[in-house]
Protein backbone atom coordinates (compact mmCIF):
# COMPACT_ATOMS: atom_id res chain seq x y z
CA UNK A 1 0.00 0.00 0.00
CA UNK A 2 2.47 2.65 0.95
CA UNK A 3 4.85 1.96 -2.08
CA UNK A 4 2.04 1.99 -3.81
CA UNK A 5 1.39 4.78 -2.89
CA UNK A 6 4.56 6.66 -3.77
CA UNK A 7 4.47 5.83 -7.05
CA UNK A 8 1.44 7.36 -7.94
CA UNK A 9 3.08 10.62 -5.99
CA UNK A 10 6.17 10.34 -8.13
CA UNK A 11 3.61 10.43 -11.01
CA UNK A 12 1.79 13.03 -10.22
CA UNK A 13 4.83 15.13 -9.58
CA UNK A 14 6.92 14.46 -12.39
CA UNK A 15 3.35 15.26 -14.00
CA UNK A 16 2.86 18.33 -12.44
CA UNK A 17 6.15 19.60 -12.41
CA UNK A 18 7.26 19.14 -16.30
CA UNK A 19 7.37 22.89 -17.00
CA UNK A 20 8.84 23.50 -13.23
CA UNK A 21 12.72 23.64 -11.89
CA UNK A 22 12.19 22.04 -8.54
CA UNK A 23 13.72 18.85 -7.76
CA UNK A 24 12.78 15.88 -9.48
CA UNK A 25 11.65 12.83 -7.15
CA UNK A 26 12.67 9.48 -7.94
CA UNK A 27 11.03 6.26 -7.35
CA UNK A 28 10.57 5.98 -3.46
CA UNK A 29 12.86 3.48 -1.42
CA UNK A 30 11.87 1.81 1.46
CA UNK A 31 14.47 1.69 4.44
CA UNK A 32 14.75 1.05 8.18
CA UNK A 33 13.54 -2.12 10.03
CA UNK A 34 9.55 -2.54 8.73
CA UNK A 35 11.40 -2.68 5.25
CA UNK A 36 14.36 -4.86 6.63
CA UNK A 37 11.48 -7.06 8.32
CA UNK A 38 12.40 -6.83 11.86
CA UNK A 39 10.51 -4.26 13.58
CA UNK A 40 10.18 -5.05 17.09
CA UNK A 41 6.75 -2.89 17.79
CA UNK A 42 3.76 -3.61 15.14
CA UNK A 43 1.84 -0.87 17.12
CA UNK A 44 4.75 1.58 16.93
CA UNK A 45 5.28 0.91 12.88
CA UNK A 46 6.75 3.49 10.90
CA UNK A 47 6.81 2.86 7.50
CA UNK A 48 10.16 5.07 6.03
CA UNK A 49 10.81 5.55 2.82
CA UNK A 50 13.67 7.65 0.95
CA UNK A 51 12.93 9.75 -2.15
CA UNK A 52 15.90 10.38 -4.04
CA UNK A 53 16.34 13.97 -5.52
CA UNK A 54 17.75 14.49 -8.88
CA UNK A 55 18.61 18.10 -10.48
CA UNK A 56 15.71 19.46 -12.80
CA UNK A 57 17.10 20.64 -16.06
CA UNK A 58 19.39 23.42 -16.53
CA UNK A 59 20.73 22.69 -12.91
CA UNK A 60 23.41 20.26 -11.08
CA UNK A 61 23.51 19.06 -7.71
CA UNK A 62 27.19 19.40 -6.00
CA UNK A 63 28.07 17.41 -2.37
CA UNK A 64 29.96 19.51 0.06
CA UNK A 65 31.43 17.90 2.75
CA UNK A 66 30.38 19.94 5.81
CA UNK A 67 31.55 18.17 9.41
CA UNK A 68 32.99 14.98 9.45
CA UNK A 69 31.58 13.40 12.28
CA UNK A 70 32.64 9.76 14.47
CA UNK A 71 29.98 8.37 12.74
CA UNK A 72 27.95 10.19 10.31
CA UNK A 73 29.33 13.01 7.97
CA UNK A 74 27.43 15.96 7.05
CA UNK A 75 26.66 17.34 3.65
CA UNK A 76 25.69 20.86 1.77
CA UNK A 77 24.11 20.24 -1.57
CA UNK A 78 25.10 23.17 -3.85
CA UNK A 79 23.33 23.84 -6.76
CA UNK A 80 24.69 24.84 -9.85
CA UNK A 81 22.93 26.53 -12.48
CA UNK A 82 24.35 25.18 -15.93
CA UNK A 83 23.88 26.56 -19.84
CA UNK A 84 21.48 24.93 -21.93
CA UNK A 85 22.00 27.33 -24.82
CA UNK A 86 22.48 23.97 -26.41
CA UNK A 87 18.56 23.22 -25.80
CA UNK A 88 17.19 26.40 -26.94
CA UNK A 89 19.34 26.43 -30.57
CA UNK A 90 17.87 22.86 -30.99
CA UNK A 91 14.23 24.16 -30.43
CA UNK A 92 13.94 22.66 -26.97
CA UNK A 93 11.49 25.27 -25.06
CA UNK A 94 13.49 26.55 -22.14
CA UNK A 95 16.02 29.76 -21.77
CA UNK A 96 19.17 29.61 -20.71
CA UNK A 97 19.16 30.80 -17.16
CA UNK A 98 22.75 32.02 -17.55
CA UNK A 99 22.70 33.69 -20.67
CA UNK A 100 18.96 35.10 -21.08
CA UNK A 101 18.44 38.48 -20.10
CA UNK A 102 16.15 38.63 -16.53
CA UNK A 103 13.60 40.00 -17.84
CA UNK A 104 13.40 37.85 -20.58
CA UNK A 105 13.30 35.00 -17.94
CA UNK A 106 10.68 36.35 -15.64
CA UNK A 107 8.33 37.00 -18.20
CA UNK A 108 8.61 33.47 -20.00
CA UNK A 109 10.23 30.57 -17.19
CA UNK A 110 9.31 29.42 -14.13
CA UNK A 111 11.99 30.64 -11.41
CA UNK A 112 15.36 28.14 -10.85
CA UNK A 113 15.60 26.20 -7.84
CA UNK A 114 17.99 29.02 -6.68
CA UNK A 115 15.44 31.50 -6.42
CA UNK A 116 12.79 28.90 -4.93
CA UNK A 117 14.10 26.40 -2.17
CA UNK A 118 17.38 26.98 -1.59
CA UNK A 119 19.32 29.49 0.81
CA UNK A 120 22.42 30.90 -0.07
CA UNK A 121 22.79 28.67 -3.39
CA UNK A 122 22.53 25.39 -1.11
CA UNK A 123 19.61 23.08 -1.44
CA UNK A 124 17.51 24.15 2.02
CA UNK A 125 15.52 20.97 3.83
CA UNK A 126 13.15 22.73 5.53
CA UNK A 127 12.01 25.07 2.51
CA UNK A 128 12.38 21.03 0.32
CA UNK A 129 9.91 19.49 2.99
CA UNK A 130 7.59 22.55 3.38
CA UNK A 131 7.07 22.67 -0.54
CA UNK A 132 6.75 18.56 -0.75
CA UNK A 133 4.58 18.46 1.95
CA UNK A 134 2.03 21.30 0.29
CA UNK A 135 2.10 19.15 -3.16
CA UNK A 136 1.53 16.04 -1.28
CA UNK A 137 -1.74 17.87 0.72
CA UNK A 138 -2.81 18.72 -3.44
CA UNK A 139 -1.92 15.38 -5.06
CA UNK A 140 -3.58 13.08 -2.44
CA UNK A 141 -6.72 14.56 -3.97
CA UNK A 142 -6.35 13.06 -7.27
CA UNK A 143 -5.18 9.43 -5.83
CA UNK A 144 -7.87 6.73 -6.05
CA UNK A 145 -6.65 5.81 -2.47
CA UNK A 146 -8.22 9.28 -1.47
CA UNK A 147 -11.57 7.31 -1.85
CA UNK A 148 -11.03 4.85 0.76
CA UNK A 149 -8.82 6.59 3.33
CA UNK A 150 -8.59 9.52 5.28
CA UNK A 151 -4.70 12.04 4.78
CA UNK A 152 -3.62 13.31 7.82
CA UNK A 153 0.23 14.99 7.63
CA UNK A 154 2.11 15.22 10.69
CA UNK A 155 4.15 18.39 10.77
CA UNK A 156 7.86 18.11 10.84
CA UNK A 157 10.53 20.19 9.77
CA UNK A 158 13.00 18.06 7.90
CA UNK A 159 10.41 15.19 6.54
CA UNK A 160 7.30 14.52 5.13
CA UNK A 161 4.88 12.22 7.88
CA UNK A 162 1.96 11.37 7.38
CA UNK A 163 -1.07 8.64 8.75
CA UNK A 164 -3.49 7.12 6.09
CA UNK A 165 -6.19 6.12 8.14
CA UNK A 166 -10.05 3.98 7.22
CA UNK A 167 -12.56 2.59 9.62
CA UNK A 168 -10.61 -0.42 10.49
CA UNK A 169 -6.37 0.06 10.24
CA UNK A 170 -4.18 3.01 10.38
CA UNK A 171 -0.24 3.42 8.83
CA UNK A 172 2.25 5.80 9.48
CA UNK A 173 4.52 6.96 6.62
CA UNK A 174 7.81 9.02 6.61
CA UNK A 175 9.02 10.41 3.14
CA UNK A 176 12.50 11.50 3.88
CA UNK A 177 14.60 13.54 1.11
CA UNK A 178 17.66 12.22 -0.49
CA UNK A 179 21.22 12.98 -2.75
CA UNK A 180 22.43 10.45 -3.89
CA UNK A 181 26.07 10.07 -3.40
CA UNK A 182 28.03 9.42 -7.12
CA UNK A 183 26.55 6.71 -8.42
CA UNK A 184 26.38 4.38 -5.08
CA UNK A 185 24.03 3.01 -2.87
CA UNK A 186 25.10 5.57 0.18
CA UNK A 187 22.84 8.98 -0.12
CA UNK A 188 22.38 12.41 2.13
CA UNK A 189 19.01 12.51 3.72
CA UNK A 190 17.08 15.04 5.01
CA UNK A 191 16.12 13.14 8.33
CA UNK A 192 17.89 15.12 11.45
CA UNK A 193 20.01 12.87 14.39
CA UNK A 194 19.83 16.20 16.90
CA UNK A 195 18.00 19.76 17.40
CA UNK A 196 19.13 22.65 16.06
CA UNK A 197 20.75 21.46 13.21
CA UNK A 198 21.06 24.10 10.45
CA UNK A 199 18.38 23.92 7.32
CA UNK A 200 21.26 23.74 4.75
CA UNK A 201 22.50 20.46 5.91
CA UNK A 202 21.64 16.76 5.03
CA UNK A 203 23.01 13.80 6.75
CA UNK A 204 24.83 10.75 5.44
CA UNK A 205 23.11 7.79 5.45
CA UNK A 206 23.60 3.98 4.97
CA UNK A 207 20.11 3.00 5.44
CA UNK A 208 19.53 1.96 1.21
CA UNK A 209 22.77 -0.10 1.06
CA UNK A 210 21.45 -1.88 4.36
CA UNK A 211 18.38 -2.35 3.17
CA UNK A 212 19.70 -3.58 0.10
CA UNK A 213 21.84 -6.15 2.84
CA UNK A 214 19.12 -7.87 4.26
CA UNK A 215 17.28 -8.29 1.02
CA UNK A 216 20.12 -10.09 -0.15
CA UNK A 217 20.20 -11.78 2.53
CA UNK A 218 16.80 -13.14 2.54
CA UNK A 219 17.37 -14.51 -0.94
CA UNK A 220 20.06 -16.65 -0.21
CA UNK A 221 18.90 -17.76 3.75
CA UNK A 222 16.88 -20.91 3.80
CA UNK A 223 13.47 -19.68 4.19
CA UNK A 224 12.96 -20.83 7.38
CA UNK A 225 15.86 -18.54 8.68
CA UNK A 226 15.92 -16.93 11.68
CA UNK A 227 17.86 -13.56 11.55
CA UNK A 228 15.03 -11.19 11.73
CA UNK A 229 13.01 -13.63 14.37
CA UNK A 230 16.74 -13.04 17.00
CA UNK A 231 16.54 -8.83 15.79
CA UNK A 232 12.94 -8.46 16.81
CA UNK A 233 13.52 -10.34 19.90
CA UNK A 234 16.11 -8.79 21.54
CA UNK A 235 15.19 -5.26 20.27
CA UNK A 236 11.70 -5.20 21.79
CA UNK A 237 13.48 -5.83 25.22
CA UNK A 238 15.93 -2.83 24.53
CA UNK A 239 15.47 0.59 26.92
CA UNK A 240 17.19 2.49 24.52
CA UNK A 241 20.03 3.86 27.00
CA UNK A 242 23.05 2.94 26.42
CA UNK A 243 23.14 1.24 23.17
CA UNK A 244 20.82 1.39 20.61
CA UNK A 245 18.61 -0.69 18.37
CA UNK A 246 21.39 0.01 15.68
CA UNK A 247 24.02 -1.74 17.61
CA UNK A 248 22.08 -4.71 18.29
CA UNK A 249 21.63 -4.80 14.31
CA UNK A 250 25.06 -3.95 13.64
CA UNK A 251 26.31 -7.33 15.46
CA UNK A 252 23.47 -9.38 13.65
CA UNK A 253 25.09 -7.75 9.69
CA UNK A 254 28.47 -8.74 11.34
CA UNK A 255 27.46 -12.13 12.23
CA UNK A 256 25.51 -12.22 8.97
CA UNK A 257 28.80 -11.77 6.76
CA UNK A 258 31.06 -14.63 8.71
CA UNK A 259 28.21 -17.07 9.88
CA UNK A 260 27.24 -19.36 7.04
CA UNK A 261 23.75 -18.78 5.91
CA UNK A 262 22.47 -22.55 6.67
CA UNK A 263 23.29 -22.01 10.02
CA UNK A 264 20.67 -19.49 10.97
CA UNK A 265 17.48 -22.01 10.29
CA UNK A 266 15.04 -22.00 12.86
CA UNK A 267 16.77 -24.91 15.14
CA UNK A 268 20.15 -22.47 15.16
CA UNK A 269 17.53 -19.86 16.75
CA UNK A 270 19.24 -20.50 20.48
CA UNK A 271 22.50 -20.89 19.05
CA UNK A 272 22.24 -17.84 17.05
CA UNK A 273 20.47 -15.72 19.85
CA UNK A 274 23.68 -16.59 22.35
CA UNK A 275 26.06 -15.52 19.52
CA UNK A 276 24.67 -12.23 19.24
CA UNK A 277 24.45 -11.60 22.93
CA UNK A 278 28.14 -12.72 23.31
CA UNK A 279 29.19 -10.38 20.30
CA UNK A 280 27.52 -7.80 21.89
CA UNK A 281 29.23 -8.10 25.12
CA UNK A 282 32.31 -8.47 23.90
CA UNK A 283 31.80 -5.16 21.95
CA UNK A 284 30.89 -3.47 25.33
CA UNK A 285 33.59 -4.40 27.03
CA UNK A 286 36.17 -3.63 24.61
CA UNK A 287 34.12 -0.78 24.06
CA UNK A 288 34.67 -1.46 20.15
CA UNK A 289 31.85 -1.72 17.76
CA UNK A 290 32.73 -1.08 14.18
CA UNK A 291 30.45 0.57 11.69
CA UNK A 292 29.48 -1.92 9.19
CA UNK A 293 29.32 -0.67 5.91
CA UNK A 294 32.42 2.04 6.33
CA UNK A 295 35.73 0.31 6.07
CA UNK A 296 34.04 -3.16 5.96
CA UNK A 297 35.83 -5.17 3.22
CA UNK A 298 34.02 -7.86 2.63
CA UNK A 299 30.67 -6.35 2.14
CA UNK A 300 28.90 -7.65 -0.63
CA UNK A 301 30.46 -6.17 -3.83
CA UNK A 302 26.75 -6.08 -5.65
CA UNK A 303 25.66 -3.19 -3.41
CA UNK A 304 27.52 -0.21 -4.55
CA UNK A 305 29.70 2.24 -2.14
CA UNK A 306 31.51 5.79 -3.23
CA UNK A 307 34.84 4.98 -3.70
CA UNK A 308 37.72 4.93 -0.51
CA UNK A 309 34.11 3.42 1.10
CA UNK A 310 35.45 0.06 1.70
CA UNK A 311 39.04 0.86 2.50
CA UNK A 312 38.20 3.93 4.87
CA UNK A 313 38.73 3.80 8.71
CA UNK A 314 35.53 1.94 10.15
CA UNK A 315 34.02 4.20 13.02
CA UNK A 316 33.57 3.43 16.11
CA UNK A 317 30.01 3.04 16.97
CA UNK A 318 31.07 2.83 20.92
CA UNK A 319 33.43 5.50 20.86
CA UNK A 320 30.96 7.18 23.26
CA UNK A 321 31.37 4.73 25.95
CA UNK A 322 35.05 4.88 25.89
CA UNK A 323 35.33 8.79 26.48
CA UNK A 324 32.46 8.05 29.48
CA UNK A 325 32.35 5.83 32.35
CA UNK A 326 29.20 6.50 33.42
CA UNK A 327 27.71 5.54 29.68
CA UNK A 328 29.64 2.62 29.62
CA UNK A 329 28.66 1.54 33.35
CA UNK A 330 25.07 2.10 31.78
CA UNK A 331 25.57 -0.02 28.78
CA UNK A 332 26.91 -2.49 30.74
CA UNK A 333 23.44 -2.39 33.38
CA UNK A 334 21.31 -2.90 30.22
CA UNK A 335 23.24 -5.79 28.38
CA UNK A 336 22.65 -7.69 32.14
CA UNK A 337 18.86 -6.62 31.79
CA UNK A 338 18.59 -7.65 28.21
CA UNK A 339 20.29 -10.95 29.30
CA UNK A 340 18.12 -11.88 32.38
CA UNK A 341 15.27 -10.92 30.41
Amino acid sequence: LIMDLMDKLTHIFGQGLSNSFYPVPQQAIGVGSTFEGWSPHAQDVVYRVLVPLSPPPGHAFHLELDTAGILQRTFRVHVELLCTCTRERLGEEMLCFLHCPEEELRRKQEPSLLQTLCTSSYLDVEKTVHWFCRFVRVAWLLLPQSRHWHLMLQPCSRSCKFQLRNDKESFTAEMIFAVQQEDSDIFVCSQPTEAGIPSTTWLETYAVAEAKFFRNISRQAPQESCHCKCLKLLTGFLMGVGFSSYALKTVVMHLLNTVPLTQWRRRDFGQRLMDILKYLRCSLETKELHHFVIGNESFPMEISLPSGFRVAEAPNLFEHLASSPDAHRKAMQEYNHLLHQ
